[in-house]
């Protein structure tokens, strides 16, 4: 199993993460749009992971 590191909540399901839209922005040469996001726990909100997810534009 996985813990949230801040308050040791189970993460077990797509339920217990929240995605949290940062910022997006069209960029590149073939104006990909790109969003970044935080992923943080549903029962504290502590970060635990962010990235990138592109898509075409």
């Amino acid at each position: 199993m996985v813990h949230c590191p801040e308050c040791e909540a189970e993460i077990a399901d797509s339920e217990d993460v929240e995605f949290v839209d940062m910022d997006a922005k069209m960029a590149g040469i073939f104006r990909s749009s790109k969003r970044f996001y935080v992923a943080a726990c549903a029962d504290c909100g502590a970060a635990i992971g962010s990235g990138v997810a592109g898509g075409g534009g």
